[in-house]
C-alpha cells in the first residue's frame, strides 16, 4: 500500500503540533508536509512536488489548476466554515471530497454579532469615549438611543449563527425578519430583500460568499434603507462593498456599523472606513474562543481522517 501523504497548505492559528499529531497517531505511517503556502503559485508548487492524498487549508485558494495537479487527492478540507476559496466545481467534477468544519464557533459567532449589535445601538464607543475625556452626560445620546423591544433586526441568513442572532434579540422582544432563500426551522418571518432594507433598525449577515451575495450590500441596497440601520457583519468581507458602507456611515445613512470580516485582510490600516463615524471593527475573531480554537484544528484533520480511512478499507 502506497505511503499516504498530507499536506498542510497554510495557517495562522499557531504550530502545527496539534495536526501532525493527530494524523500521525491515527494514521501509523503518514507523511505529513506542513508548508507556508501564501499564494496559488505556491499551492501548485507543493501539490506538484508531494502529491498529496488530502490537503488542509485555510484561507489560500484552492483552484481547478491544483485539484487537477493533485492527481491524488481524495479530500480538501476546510480550516473553517466557509468555502468561497475552493473551486467546488472542479472538486466535484474530479471527484475530490470536500469538508469543512460547520459547527465549532455558532455560539461564538453569534455572540460576537449581538455584542457588535448591542455595543453600538447603545452608543457604548461614544459614551466610554466621552467618560476618558472628562465628560459626565449620561444622557448626551438619549435622542439616539431606542428601547430594542421597539427595534425591528433584520437577519440576511438564518442558519445556526443566524437563528441564534435571531432567537437572542427576540428575547428582548425584539421584532425580527430574515432574508433567506433556504426554509429555515426558526419562527420568523421571510421577507425579501427590498422589505428588511426598509424596515431594520439593525441588519446582521449570515450568509455565503457565493457570486450571487458578493456586495449584496451596496449602493443601491443602502439607498433603500429609511431607518438609519446598524450594520453587522461577521460572515464574509465580500457580501459588503465597503466603499459603499464607508459612505453610508459618513452621510449619516448608517447608525453605525460592526465589521469582523474584510473583503481584502488584514485591513488596511489607511482605509477610510477606520475613520468612519459609530464603528467598531475587529480582526476576523468572531469565531475566537479558547473551546473553539482546538475544535477547528481536531475536526480540520478528522475530516481528512475519516475520508483516508473509508478508502483504505475499500482498498483492503
Amino acid at each position: 500500500m502506497e505511503q499516504l501523504v498530507v499536506l498542510l497548505t497554510d495557517n495562522d492559528l499557531g504550530d502545527r503540533r496539534m495536526e501532525v499529531d493527530l494524523l500521525t497517531e491515527l494514521i501509523p505511517g503518514i507523511e505529513v508536509v506542513s508548508a507556508e503556502c501564501r499564494t496559488e503559485s505556491d499551492v501548485l508548487e507543493a501539490v506538484r512536488r508531494y502529491r498529496p492524498h488530502a490537503i488542509i487549508s485555510q484561507w489560500v485558494p484552492i483552484t481547478r489548476e491544483i485539484l487537477e495537479a493533485a492527481d491524488r487527492c481524495r479530500v480538501v478540507s476546510r480550516l473553517g466554515i466557509g468555502l468561497d476559496m475552493i473551486d467546488l466545481s472542479a472538486a466535484h467534477d474530479l471527484g475530490v471530497e470536500v469538508r469543512n468544519v460547520p459547527h465549532y464557533c455558532t455560539e461564538e459567532v453569534a455572540t460576537h454579532a449581538v455584542s457588535m449589535a448591542l455595543a453600538l445601538w447603545r452608543r457604548l464607543p461614544q459614551l466610554d469615549r466621552e467618560v476618558r475625556q472628562g465628560h459626565w452626560k449620561a444622557a448626551s445620546h438619549a435622542a439616539e438611543i431606542d428601547r430594542l423591544s421597539d427595534a425591528t433586526v433584520g437577519l440576511i441568513g438564518s442558519g445556526r449563527i443566524g437563528s441564534l442572532v435571531g432567537k437572542a434579540f427576540a428575547a428582548w422582544g425584539t421584532r425580527v425578519i430574515v432574508h433567506d432563500p433556504a426554509t429555515g426551522a426558526d419562527p420568523f418571518p421571510r421577507v425579501d430583500l427590498e422589505e428588511l432594507a426598509t424596515s431594520s433598525d439593525i441588519i446582521s449577515l449570515h450568509a455565503p460568499l457565493t457570486p450571487a451575495t458578493r456586495h449584496l450590500i451596496d449602493a443601491g441596497f443602502l439607498g433603500r434603507t429609511s431607518r438609519r440601520p446598524i450594520l453587522v457583519n461577521t460572515s464574509r468581507g465580500g457580501l459588503v462593498d465597503i466603499e459603499a458602507v464607508t459612505t453610508a456611515l459618513t452621510s449619516g445613512a448608517l447608525r453605525g456599523a460592526g465589521l469582523d470580516v474584510f473583503e481584502e485582510e488584514p485591513l488596511d490600516p489607511s482605509h477610510p472606513i477606520v475613520d468612519a463615524p459609530n464603528t467598531i471593527l475587529t480582526p476576523h475573531a468572531a469565531w475566537c474562543s479558547e473551546a473553539a480554537l482546538p475544535e477547528l484544528r481536531r475536526e480540520s484533520v478528522m475530516n481528512v481522517v475519516h475520508v483516508l480511512r473509508q478508502e483504505e478499507e475499500i482498498d483492503e
